[in-house]
């Protein structure tokens, strides 16, 4: 993997958002509603619940703010590619000498820097108004960060596979996959409320689902449970090797085809 080629696409992608202001946005508007309507939500349940539920809002806000990391990681992904196609570039990067590696490094750090950006504003917010720092886990948010991260690269070479394969009649899905997993997944409650029980195991499966698990006993009892951890990290293998070979097979299939010529002057 050459590491200029990388830095060259991210340059590029970073020229994109610097001149049109209008897709930044999209990085500040959404998350803050999301925001703000959970959190005042929390706050209410908690005004109401009494005792019975003190860590509500932590629940909530911490939930929201950690499932903004897989958002943004896997629209790092999945938008990269359409800007490309969007702005008539994908042949002129595919026909240069880029690896698959290493255009999809570059869209991964894309994604980290909107993950940046995102977070970090939310993080001011929910402090803000709500008085919940996402460094109330400690040292913990950073096993949380990087799985959730994984996790997004995985469903953003996902979504990116489908809109290869189905065209861009598909193109919505660079924005619905990530939701396709979302309520089975436990970001704002526990896998014990998701019914019926067989889903359970489903949602287990996933290895987002173990890193909120975790971020709620770590809100709630200030411990760090490794058992979730080793399963998140486990599952996080597995699914980006899938995912990566799922990418790459569609990648090489569409290109054999000639069909990544059509697809991208459509």
């Amino acid at each position: 993997m050459n590491p200029r080629i990388v830095s060259a696409l991210v340059l590029r992608y970073l020229y994109l958002y610097g001149r049109t202001p209008m897709r930044l946005i999209e990085l500040i508007f959404w998350p803050i509603v999301e925001l703000l309507i959970w959190g005042y939500l929390g706050m209410y349940l908690k005004e109401h619940a009494g005792a019975a539920i003190p860590t509500i809002v932590g629940h909530l806000l911490g939930g929201i703010i950690l499932w903004d990391v897989i958002f943004r990681a896997q629209q790092g992904v999945a938008i990269s590619f359409l800007e490309d196609v969007w702005t008539r570039n994908l042949l002129n990067v595919f026909v240069a000498p880029v690896r698959n590696m290493e255009y999809l490094a570059a869209t991964f750090i894309i994604g980290f820097f909107r993950i940046l950006v995102t977070v970090t504003m939310l993080s001011v917010i929910s402090f803000s108004l709500y008085q919940f720092s996402v460094f109330e886990m400690n040292w913990a948010i950073l096993p949380f960060f990087g799985n959730l991260l994984v996790t997004g690269w995985a469903l953003g070479m996902i979504s990116t596979a489908l809109i290869l394969r189905w065209g861009q009649a598909a193109e919505s899905l660079a924005w619905a996959v990530p939701f396709f997993i979302q309520p089975f997944t436990a970001v704002v409650y526990p896998v014990a409320m998701i019914k019926p029980e067989w889903v359970q195991y489903v949602a287990k499966a996933l290895p987002s689902t173990h890193v909120f698990e975790g971020m709620r006993e770590m809100l709630t009892h200030h411990t760090f449970n490794w058992t979730h951890f080793f399963w998140a990290c486990g599952l996080n293998v597995v699914f980006l090797g899938v995912a990566g070979w799922i990418f790459s097979s569609t990648l090489n299939t569409t290109r054999k085809r000639g069909l990544l010529t059509k697809f991208a002057t459509q």
